[in-house]
């Protein structure tokens, strides 16, 4: 999980969202105490299953790292052969705007020709 959300084209909209989320959380009242409400119940869940889970997650803990490891292999190679997703969304953004540009450019010098 933590290699997945360190590729650039991942983290951009992440980061683009949890910008927007802390914002707006602080600027509405509503926004704010729903968000307490919510982060309170997920903690008071998150605590009270940890202990039940927590004998489950030992004895997975091997078959977790094996497909981990797995799982970080498959995705160097995918970094490797899409170079893409180690670019940040706004630049994904303006190539593909380039991109089509060009190539709606390109028809039309073609169709006036």
């Amino acid at each position: 999980v933590n290699q997945m959300a360190n590729l650039t084209l991942a983290s951009s909209p992440c980061g683009m969202m949890s910008t927007v989320y802390a914002s707006t959380k602080e600027r509405h009242c509503y926004i704010r105490a729903m968000r307490h409400a919510a982060e309170k119940r997920v903690r008071s869940v998150t605590e009270a299953t940890a202990s039940c889970v927590q004998p489950v997650l030992t004895s997975l803990e091997p078959r977790v790292a094996a497909a981990t490891e797995y799982v970080s292999k498959g995705l160097d190679k995918l970094g490797e052969k899409l170079p893409l997703l180690q670019k940040p969304m706004d630049q994904i953004i303006s190539d593909t705007k380039e991109l089509v540009s060009s190539r709606v450019a390109d028809a039309k010098g073609a169709v006036s020709s």
